[in-house]
């Protein structure tokens, strides 16, 4: 694809978005200070589509980085309208194929051989191409041991790093702009946004990094029998090239040719989502692009003697460019998201947005508890046909109402969320669009009960109980000097006290304090014992059953030696 001069392609990008902020200035700036308001506002969603169609249009002529953008701005649910999410949503990374000569010579440079030295057949009409690199099927010079032989090629577009690095430069001058702009300022940190693109585009355009992604997607799912992983072939892969396992089948949108394959789209639909289910919660390490291009189902053969009546397959993922990483302090606060929406617990709904970083300072969480709960009341439990059949006044009521609170909190996606965030919309279409009947509240439950259940088994590990323990311990220890210092305080002066009678009763509680201290400690050691016992750990069960023994009898004994 010819692409523009760099410094061409530089300044197309500043002059569309300048272009873009001028008319966001006169429209909601100007014209509003002047009187015309109403206008503003009633003209704002057309104007917002227009605006991410232009951008459609630009993203779509420019390629390079730009496809990319327009992906990334349709995930923005948090900080932009849907007028524009909803526009730019559907944008695909398609575009005209390179010459295959370009393409040969750029293999040849990162192979270090001509293509005809590395592989038997190479096909030069390239099976797909994308913004920064397209992909053609070969097959490999292979001998009678190698498990495969026909491969893919992804070859880089050439001069791409350098495009990416101009359009990166332009998208940072533009953020500049938006930053001086208080509202924009205030709802979204644009430079860290922007780093954190930045960081996945130039992984994307390293192929030696998708290697090693690929490598550790075929190691997580390698004991699992319905997810297959094409393997790579690292002597013929490089920086800007990578020879992948040719696993090409049926792909995942094709739900005719699923259906005429004798596969249960439902199945498929389930396994998919047990899959992510597993990538996010277990392994922490996700594919973040689940395009149609890049998810098959894969038939298999009929194993002999097999009385299995329905045809055996396997999920299969493909390109590893774009993956997301899930750290432990964002997984605990999603399994209390999936454990909140599992249980239609709208209190523990809340508590995860918090521990996820959602809700900034001053969010006015009981409106939002009660927003979520009203959703939980309407509509938990419904298939998506189900939810089709609702009225359309009641749907868009309830949504209004959940909107105006969203709108009206202190709120914003973190950035490590961003790719989760896309991945799963786009998840959720794919299982709607393989079972129209596809409850996602029936795969959540089970999933939902089983993280429930370790949390209750860890909550009961030794270490916890000894941990839970020694701090009730050491708090309520501490509560008798306390006291103390305070009652001394009182009698040498340090507070006053102007009445014998307060002084008598400040005594009074302070022995009170002392047979509530020994009570708390009793029971925090007789309940830890009876547990570690039912454990099957006597050791340590009996050892705490002899303490509370002991502080029973300080109770008695000492309370009455105060007084």
């Amino acid at each position: 694809m010819k692409q523009p001069s760099y410094r061409g392609r530089y300044f197309r990008i500043l002059t569309f978005f300048a272009g873009m902020i001028a008319r966001f200035i006169y429209w909601e700036l100007i014209l509003r200070k002047s009187g015309f308001r109403q206008l503003a506002k009633r003209t704002r969603p057309e104007r917002f589509r227009r605006e991410a169609m232009r951008f459609r249009a630009l993203a779509l002529r420019m390629g390079g980085v730009m496809i990319k953008v327009g992906q990334f701005l349709s995930s923005r649910l948090d900080v932009l309208p849907p007028e524009i999410t909803d526009t730019l949503a559907d944008l695909q990374d398609e575009v005209p194929a390179e010459t295959f000569e370009d393409i040969r010579q750029l293999a040849e440079h990162e192979l270090g051989a001509p293509l005809i030295e590395k592989f038997e057949w190479f096909d030069e009409t390239p099976l797909a191409a994308a913004s920064l690199g397209q992909v053609h099927r070969a097959r490999l010079k292979g001998s009678e041991d190698a498990d495969f032989v026909n491969v893919v090629v992804k070859v880089q577009r050439p001069s791409i790093a350098s495009i990416v690095t101009v359009d990166l430069s332009a998208l940072q001058r533009v953020g500049g702009w938006l930053m001086r702009y208080r509202p924009v300022r205030e709802h979204a940190d644009v430079p860290a946004l922007l780093r954190e693109f930045s960081a996945t585009v130039y992984e994307e355009i390293d192929y030696q990094k998708e290697a090693q992604n690929a490598e550790t997607f075929f190691e997580n799912f390698s004991d699992d029998k319905f997810v297959n992983v094409p393997r790579v072939v690292r002597n013929l892969s490089a920086l800007r090239v990578l020879t992948l396992e040719d696993v090409f089948s049926i792909k995942i949108t094709e739900y005719d040719a699923i259906t005429a394959a004798g596969i249960d789209r439902g199945e498929v639909a389930r396994k998919l989502l047990d899959a992510y289910l597993e990538q996010i919660f277990e392994d922490g390490f996700f594919h973040a692009d689940p395009h149609p291009g890049n998810l098959f189902i894969t038939p298999l053969p009929r194993t002999k003697g097999s009385k299995r009546k329905s045809v055996r397959w396997q999920l299969t993922f493909v390109d590893f460019g774009m993956v997301g990483r899930v750290p432990e302090n964002l997984r605990k606060g999603l399994r209390e998201t999936v454990v909140a929406i599992g249980t239609r617990d709208a209190a523990r709904l809340i508590k995860s947005y918090k521990e996820l970083g959602f809700l900034l300072p001053g969010a006015d969480t009981q409106a939002l508890e009660q927003a979520s709960s009203a959703v939980f009341d309407r509509f938990w439990g419904m298939s998506m046909s189900e939810l089709r059949n609702v009225r359309p006044n009641e749907v868009r009521d309830i949504g209004h109402k959940v909107r105006d609170v969203m709108v009206d909190t202190p709120f914003q996606v973190p950035n490590d969320l961003l790719m989760l965030v896309r991945t799963v919309a786009i998840l959720s279409g794919m299982c709607t669009g393989l079972d129209p009947n596809f409850n996602l509240w029936e795969q959540l439950s089970p999933y939902a009960s089983k993280l429930v259940k370790e949390e209750t088994s860890s909550a009961f590990n030794l270490d916890n109980i000894l941990k839970q323990v020694g701090d009730v311990v050491q708090a309520f220890i501490a509560l008798p000097s306390q006291a103390s210092r305070l009652l001394s305080q009182m009698e040498s002066g340090g507070l006053v006290v102007q009445s014998p009678q307060v002084a008598r009763e400040v005594r009074t509680i302070s022995r009170s304090v002392d047979r509530l201290t020994g009570g708390v400690i009793f029971a925090a050691f007789l309940l830890s014992g009876v547990i570690l016992l039912n454990n099957g750990n006597a050791q340590f069960g009996g050892g705490l059953l002899g303490a509370a023994g002991a502080t029973l009898l300080w109770v008695i004994f000492g309370g009455r030696s105060r007084n």
